[in-house]
Formats: C-alpha cells, structure tokens, sequence
C-alpha cells in the first residue's frame, strides 16, 4: 500500500429527487488499500461505490480513479470492477464463459481469453471447474467465480458490495479470510461496503463509518473501535455501554470526572479533545473492559472505578459470558467475562464488584 490515491472522491453529494443520499463527501483512497464503507441500510454506502463504478452520476464533485476524473466515463472504460451482492451470473453460461464474458465484450483474442480464465480460477482455487454451470456449483464456489468474473479484467480498484451478506456463517467467515489473503497477493486496491462491523474490522486497512450520507469516522480498525468520536461510531462498531452523564471537573488531559444520574458516584474517564467542566457527555465503555470479582477476592485488574453491583442475567456465549449487572443506585452494565469456573457458579442476584481502569471509560461530546 502506498500513499498515492488510487481513488479520489471529492466533495460529491448525490440527491434522488428532493432526498439527500450522499452530502459533500470528500475521500482517499491509496494505491493497495483494502477500505470498507462500513454503516446502516440507506446510510449512502452503496450508492457512493455505484459512483465509482459509474452505475450512477453523482450530483455535484468529482470522482477520480488513478488521478483521472471520470465523470461520464461509462463502467465499462473505467479501470474498475464490481462484485454485486446477487452476483448475477449468467445461469445458461459455463463458468469459463462467465469468467470470459467481460474479455469477450472488450474483443480479446481466443488466446488471452484462455490464459486470464486459467490464471482467475487458479487465485480463486477453482481450477477444472471451466464447463459446470452456476446451479452445479455450491454457495461460495460461485462467490469465487463472481471474484474470477471482477479479477479477468485486472481492475486497479476492485469494488465489493456486500459480496457475503448472503452466506451461512462459517462459510462467511472462511471468504473473509480468502479475501484478505487474495487482497495481499494482487496488490490491488479494494473496497469493500459493508453493514457487518465484525467483518470490516477484520478485512480492512482503513474503515469509513457512515451515517446518514456522511462519513463520521475514518480510520484504522483499532482507531475506530479504540478511539470512536462520535456515540454512533461508538454504538455501531462493537458493543459498548453508553452512559449519559456531565463533567464535573478536568483532572488532567487524560482524566475527568464524570457525575451520572440516579444518584451514582462520580466516575473517572478519559476526555475528548476539548471537553470542559460542565459539559453534557456519553462514557463509553466496553463490555469486555470491565472486570468482574467476587467481594472476597483480591483485585488484580486496575479499579479506578470501583461499584458493587448484583447480577441481573447471565448468557452463555461459548468462550465468554455476557453478564447484565446492576448497582444500588440502578445503573445498569453489561459485561463480557470469561467463563471461568468461578463465573459459572453465578447466578442471579450474586453480589459482585465491578471495576474499570479511567482509559477505558471515554467520555465524547458528539
């Protein structure tokens, strides 16, 4: 991956009549990166990756594809390609003429025809599949074909549309890691739309959270779970506690005081750039941030914030418990634990002590 942009998005807004689909949005994407647009149904995801692809004309900016501005270059000139969410291969065709329509359509020769076919099955592992057709071929062997059918025409860019979102789980999870692993083999750049965070975060390079037409956030997986800005980003990437609260007093830059409802005790957080004293804020904290002992126990995590709460509801979730507590004053947590012996002996209404280190409380102000 390299610093120069393979795609550039600049302040591009897209209305379908009087509704407001994309506002000014402005984007880099580098040579080599895998990004996925990450957000909600109907938050502009989609239609900004049929942008780039050429399937729709933004309203108002531009949109360059290897420092060229494409504006009105039809999808099939531009240096792209598209994996759909439905696939769309063509059912009466075998998979080498799936794999070779788009060569054919750009009027290759028989002989490079045969050669690009053979070398996309080989990086999608589908070698003597050329003469089945698609209803003979299994959920992802026919995922692989519509990756072959993007890869024959070596796209610089090569844009993904929830090309998952119709797989059973375990085969999911097992296309996320042949993605990745197709990703660094090519050196292409990759992007990749996506509703599911579990799965953007275990792609990408960078992630773009959107929102209602605006990317919210950019950055890193971990930036972006570590270190979210807004309670959206907070709420939609990962599970996280969301308490409302204000702050009473700055103690330095990295610790607040924060005074919550219902009668509980101040807690500790970490600030946002530029909070102040008196100032309406949400903690953020996640589940697995918190640590959950017995009253007897001694404590060896940190306990900044320490509260005595009693358990309300147990789920056993394989690896983990997901524990829902509550204290005197009736705040309500959720916590992820491991399900160790002594965790398994809980049950509802056993007393416990809950605690969380001041970094792992984030107090943002939106």
């Amino acid at each position: 991956m390299t610093s120069q942009p393979a795609v550039e998005i600049i302040d591009v807004s897209k209305q379908f009549g009087n509704t407001s689909v994309l506002n000014r949005i402005s984007l880099e994407v580098r040579k080599g990166e895998f990004l996925s647009l990450l957000g909600p149904s109907g938050c502009g995801k989609t239609t900004l990756l049929r942008i780039i692809a050429g399937f729709e004309h933004q309203s108002s900016g531009e949109v360059r594809i290897e420092g060229q501005d494409v504006s009105g270059v039809p999808p099939f000139a531009r240096s792209t390609n598209m994996i759909f969410q439905h696939l769309a291969l063509f059912p009466h065709m075998t998979v080498f003429e799936n794999i070779a329509f788009g060569l054919r359509m750009k009027k290759a020769d028989q002989g490079t025809i045969s050669r690009r076919v053979e070398q996309a099955l080989a990086l999608v592992q589908l070698q003597g599949y050329e003469q089945r057709l698609p209803e003979q071929l299994s959920g992802g062997q026919r995922q692989r074909i519509a990756m072959a059918r993007a890869l024959v025409n070596d796209p610089s860019v090569l844009l993904l549309d929830e090309p998952l979102g119709a797989l059973d789980l375990q085969l999911r999870l097992q296309l996320q890691v042949e993605l990745r692993q197709l990703h660094r083999s090519l050196g292409s750049t990759f992007i990749f739309v996506t509703h599911d965070q579990t799965e953007a975060m275990t792609m990408s390079d960078r992630i773009a959270v959107f929102e209602n037409g605006q990317i919210v956030q950019l950055g890193t997986p971990q930036e972006i779970y570590e270190t979210p800005r807004t309670r959206f980003v907070a709420r939609f990437v990962g599970h996280a506690n969301l308490l409302d609260g204000k702050i009473t007093s700055i103690e330095t830059p990295d610790r607040c005081m924060v005074e919550l409802p219902g009668g509980v005790a101040a807690i500790q957080a970490r600030p946002a750039p530029g909070a102040r004293a008196g100032q309406s804020v949400t903690v953020v904290l996640r589940y697995e941030r918190i640590h959950l002992r017995e009253p007897q126990s001694q404590n060896s995590a940190s306990s900044d914030n320490e509260v005595a709460v009693s358990v309300q509801e147990l789920i056993y979730m394989g690896g983990f418990l997901r524990v829902r507590v509550q204290t005197t004053a009736g705040l309500s947590l959720v916590v992820d634990t491991a399900a160790s012996d002594t965790a398994r002996r809980w049950a509802i209404g056993t007393q416990l002590v809950a605690n969380w280190a001041t970094a792992d409380a984030r107090a943002l102000t939106d």
